[in-house]
């Protein structure tokens, strides 16, 4: 179903002149396996080679190109010796010098006197300019032979550069002029060349300037790249949206109960949320709705309205958890606010065996039971449910696509709630659940105080330890946490055994407990009662404990080797005190010397304490990839356009795909054809069938 017209772009690569069996196979290492990705494996960079007519010393090293008059060479004394041609530029001396052999055509050709131009990485030996192996050694009257500005592309070990600037033109040779796509007063405005005549100039830099990212050809390329992703999404909001829901429409007398049961009110934006959702729910369209919020914001307490929205029909919600001790946490958090109402509510982990489990199955099965909270155990296919109504995902970067369809497959048109207390930058949003709506928990319950933060380096860590023994015996408790579970020979990371051992030591053995991943779920629940019953001061974790966790009598919160971790973990972990009414602390323990980087990390960390701030610098830091994990994000992988820096041109491409779905839904229009076409050049083959078979 591929357009004739981009043919040219899908053979296989051995098609452009110049790509062997052999050189294909290196090719396929960068990621070209097809003329198409070589025409958008765009050059990262360039090499001027302007003529320098006075070359100074303050320009080594570095790329010199200049004219220069040989003058004699000297030959090596011994067998593998160096061999010199001697130069002068103007009056300054100079010379070349060659490390393996050269043949006497060369000698007599370059070496026996005349004009040439000499072009490569120059640097001072002796206080000579020497160029060693130069790029290009020419005659006088060939000096047009040689580029004034090179382009340089990402590359592989046996590919070199005049093969991928060789392969690169033979393959734009073949580049078909295409129908465009972009909105004419768009294109004007922009002053955006066609895209033909945009790869073109993009392979054919003639300066810095030209391969700049805000340059316009580049500004064209990576506006085309996030259009046609954009146009993805919008199709699949546009199927979900036409997918018959089923309207779950409660009274509002468990709301209300359970509102009235707290010692306070929603924040403005919580409420906002609630409304957001269950008008979702109450439509006659399936759910699929994001809920994003700060540390502390309290989705927890929406997710929990949602969930009684449902009960009051006599559906069924459930809510999955990415570990046992969030989800048993959440079970107990819910169960404690709606027990009072008459409202039960289940718990389902793997650990759950037994005839407590098969009670528990059988309650689901006939709709007894509402309400249910688990893992990834909720799920499996042995659970089954009389009537869900909704599925919400806590954490969900931490689930897969194919593990939430399973859980919305549980029941008939069921409506999706995501949620995640780590805030995501604009623009991550935008591409992530553009098919997505999203509720947006932007404020903070009244009263929280704000966490007090201080980095220190790891040489003062006695006293931290003492600062903690002063807090323990004031019968507060207290986090540690650490990036490694055990001590490892190819890092020097704190490992979260070794400092469990060492607390213990000073401050009791009853007095610290530990927790990570790897630990027996007994083991683990049993020191997680310890610590949240106030029996034992100082939970030892990993980051394990990064998410979920609520014991209000914490206040410090020490992250050890914090400069290892990311902002928005660093965020996540400092949330994890500051539930009381006590003052609480973050003390952020690095290893000295710290780098800029890891300055700049931990100083941000410092003076702000609003999530969706520290997210954006964590993405201009680190990038999309890190952090929201490419494992589970699903994040495109944009050859030319960059989520950190290309936000405003995101931005346009959404607003524009809306705009040409709302006024060409089936894309019947030149424009829309030429859309078309996009998709397929940018792989998205899906959507374009998608259209194609309505």
């Amino acid at each position: 179903m591929r357009p004739e017209v981009l043919f040219p772009l899908f053979t296989p690569l051995t098609s452009v002149r110049g790509v062997g069996p052999k050189s294909a196979q290196l090719f396929k290492k960068i990621g070209i396996s097809c003329p198409r990705d070589i025409v958008f494996h765009l050059p990262a960079t360039g090499i001027d080679r302007r003529i320098s007519e006075n070359p100074s010393p303050q320009m080594l090293p570095g790329v010199v190109t200049a004219l220069v008059q040989v003058t004699g060479h000297t030959e090596p004394r011994r067998k593998g010796g160096v061999h010199r041609v001697h130069l002068m530029i103007g009056n300054i001396p100079a010379q070349i010098t060659y490390f393996r052999p050269i043949g006497r055509s060369f000698i007599a050709q370059h070496c026996a006197g005349g004009r040439f131009l000499v072009s490569g990485r120059a640097e001072l030996f002796d206080g000579v300019f020497t160029w060693a192996h130069p790029d290009y050694l020419v005659a006088e009257d060939k000096a047009a032979a040689v580029p004034t500005f090179e382009p340089v592309y990402g590359a592989t070990a046996g590919l070199g550069q005049k093969t991928l600037r060789s392969v690169a033109q033979n393959a734009l040779s073949a580049t078909p002029d295409l129908p465009e796509w972009i909105d004419p007063n768009l294109l004007r405005k922009r002053a955006w060349p066609s895209w033909q005549k945009a790869v073109q100039v993009a392979h054919n830099p003639t300066s810095l300037a030209d391969l700049a990212a805000d340059n316009i050809v580049r500004e064209r390329l990576a506006y085309d790249e996030v259009f046609a992703h954009q146009l993805t999404l919008v199709l699949a909001r546009q199927k979900s949206r036409s997918r018959p829901g089923r309207a779950t429409c409660g009274d509002g007398q468990l709301r209300s109960a359970a509102l009235a049961h707290l010692s306070f009110t929603l924040t403005g934006a919580q409420d906002r949320c609630v409304k957001e959702i269950t008008q979702d729910m109450a439509s006659d369209r399936r759910m699929m709705r994001l809920l994003q919020g700060d540390v502390g914001a309290g989705k927890t307490l929406v997710a929990v309205m949602s969930m009684l929205a449902v009960a009051e029909t006599g559906g069924q919600a459930v809510l999955m958890a990415p570990t046992e001790i969030l989800a048993r946490q959440h079970a107990h958090s819910i169960a404690t606010m709606l027990t009072p109402l008459g409202v039960d509510v289940g718990i389902l982990t793997s650990r759950d065996k037994g005839a407590a489990r098969t009670a528990l199955m059988h309650r689901l099965q006939s709709g007894d039971l509402k309400l249910l909270v688990g893992t990834h155990a909720v799920f499996q296919d042995t659970v089954t449910f009389a009537d869900l109504r909704l599925a919400i995902v806590d954490e969900q970067h931490r689930f897969g696509v194919e593990e939430r369809m399973r859980l919305a497959a549980k029941g008939e048109a069921v409506d999706m709630l995501l949620m995640t207390a780590t805030p995501i930058p604009r623009s991550l949003a935008m591409t992530q659940y553009g098919d997505m709506d999203v509720s947006i928990l932007d404020e903070k319950p009244p009263g929280r105080r704000p966490v007090q933060t201080a980095v220190i380096s790891l040489d003062r860590m006695e006293q931290v330890i003492e600062r903690l023994r002063t807090a323990l015996a004031a019968g507060q408790q207290a986090y540690w946490v650490c990036p490694l579970v055990s001590e490892s020979e190819l890092t020097d990371l704190a490992a979260a055994q070794a400092r469990f051992e060492h607390l213990r030591s000073v401050l009791g053995e009853e007095s610290v407990v530990l927790v990570h991943g790897q630990m027996p779920a007994p083991e683990k629940d049993a020191a997680m009662r310890r610590f949240q019953d106030g029996r034992s001061g100082v939970l030892v974790a990993t980051t394990v404990i990064e998410v979920g966790v609520d014991v209000p009598n914490a206040t410090i919160m020490v992250v050890e080797r914090a400069e290892n971790f990311g902002l928005s973990q660093l965020h996540q972990l400092r949330g994890r005190v500051g539930r009381g009414a006590k003052a609480s602390f973050c003390v952020l323990l690095y290893q000295s010397p710290l780098s800029a980087s890891g300055q700049r990390r931990l100083g941000t960390l410092r003076e702000s304490d609003d999530g969706f701030h520290l997210a954006e610098v964590d993405l201009k830091m680190r990038g999309a990839g890190d952090v929201l994990g490419h494992a589970q994000s699903g994040l495109p992988r944009f050859q030319i356009a960059d989520l950190e820096r290309d936000g405003d041109v995101l931005a346009l491409a959404r607003s524009d795909a809306k705009t040409l779905l709302v006024q060409d839904p089936k894309l019947e229009s030149a424009r829309g054809r030429a859309a078309i076409i996009l998709l397929w050049l940018m792989q998205h083959e899906r959507s374009a069938q998608v259209i194609a078979t309505g």
